[in-house]
């Protein structure tokens, strides 16, 4: 199949199938395409973001049957097969010969790029090895200045993971503050997520550099794009002095307070009716983990408002009005607030 072909076919599954490597579109259309097309006739859509408590189950069978069918004895060989040079030849003709790439990727409808990491993280035991010692903080400073940002290599020099290290690395590279932002920070943060935002629009719309950088220049994004998959290591630089999840932090709560901008009353209705639609939609999805509640269409069908702040004003609901919440299931949470707690706000509204 032609590179047009393939991109074309996946687009269906994948929107921006566009911003893909051609290398990585070639391997989508002998790992996916077939899998995505079977998974459509089931009635089942491609899913993104963050994995359910069912597909991590999944993944975990998926690689004790490999394990068992290919007589391999332990989950890292097979996932991190170059911690084992000495007998990576036969690990590697295993998993040619019981296709380990549609084994792992058995009754999950993603793209198996993620499955596979998604195994990584879960099955690796660098991951879970606790706090960093102040030792370890030097040592991984001294790494990233001998070998950069090469973390494949830091993580195997410490026994640590690839993802432990490098965020490890970008929350100690710099003096971090942990008070109020100041209005000089803020102002960093703004600037630095505008351009951020102006690149992505710039590789979406085909946009030139310059067209972007001219003064009078309006800027019309999506909204989705005020805060979905923004590099938030880059933003960090930038701002200087705040860690990356609290530059994340601070600009969802930014984004918040300037979409509830308006009257009191008005903005008190429409808070009211956030709360209801809430509510009424997360019953009607009769999903039984937290997990599989996909926040950002929640976040469109509500609109003007972002999937953090539904998240947020899920978690003051149930801590505010559903007794004994702690010991209760997704389900029997949903249950009690559309039961007791939705009608009496029917009734205020």
């Amino acid at each position: 199949m032609d590179l047009d072909t393939a991109r074309h076919e996946l687009k269906e599954f994948i929107p921006h199938v566009e911003n893909i490597s051609d290398s990585s579109i070639r391997k989508m259309v002998g790992r996916d395409l077939a899998r995505f097309k079977e998974f459509k006739k089931q009635g089942i859509a491609v899913k993104f973001g963050r994995f359910t408590q069912k597909e991590n189950n999944q993944i975990r069978k998926n690689i004790e049957e490999f394990l068992s069918i290919s007589g391999l004895d332990n989950a890292e060989k097979l996932l991190f097969t170059s911690r084992y040079p000495e007998d990576k030849e036969t690990i590697n003709r295993l998993k040619a010969e019981h296709e380990f790439c549609a084994k792992i990727s058995e009754g999950i409808p993603r793209p198996w790029r993620l499955i596979y990491y998604r195994a990584r993280k879960m099955f690796d035991p660098n991951n879970y090895k606790g706090r960093y010692t102040e030792e370890e903080k030097e040592q991984l400073k001294k790494y990233q200045a001998m070998h950069g940002n090469d973390w494949k290599k830091i993580s195997e020099l410490m026994s640590r993971s690839n993802l432990s290290v490098a965020m490890k690395f970008s929350e100690i590279k710099s003096a971090i503050n942990y008070g109020p932002w100041t209005k000089e920070e803020i102002q960093k943060l703004k600037h630095a997520v505008k351009e951020a935002i102006r690149k992505k629009v710039e590789m979406a719309e085909g946009r030139s550099p310059s067209s972007l950088e001219q003064p009078d220049t309006e800027l019309w994004v999506d909204r989705d794009k005020l805060y979905q998959q923004l590099p938030w290591t880059e933003i960090e630089t930038k701002v200087g002095s705040r860690y990356w999840r609290q530059c994340k932090q601070k600009w969802n709560s930014i984004l918040v307070k300037k979409m509830s901008k308006g009257q009191q009353v008005e903005a008190w209705i429409k808070r009211l009716q956030n709360k209801i639609t809430l509510i009424k939609r997360l019953y009607e999805m009769k999903v039984e983990d937290a997990n599989e509640v996909n926040w950002g269409e929640l976040s469109d069908a509500i609109g003007d408002v972002t999937a953090t702040y539904l998240q947020i004003q899920f978690y003051k609901l149930k801590v505010s009005f559903v007794p004994f919440w702690q010991n209760k299931t997704f389900s029997d949470i949903i249950d009690f607030l559309f039961q007791y707690k939705l009608p009496e706000l029917e009734e205020k509204l």
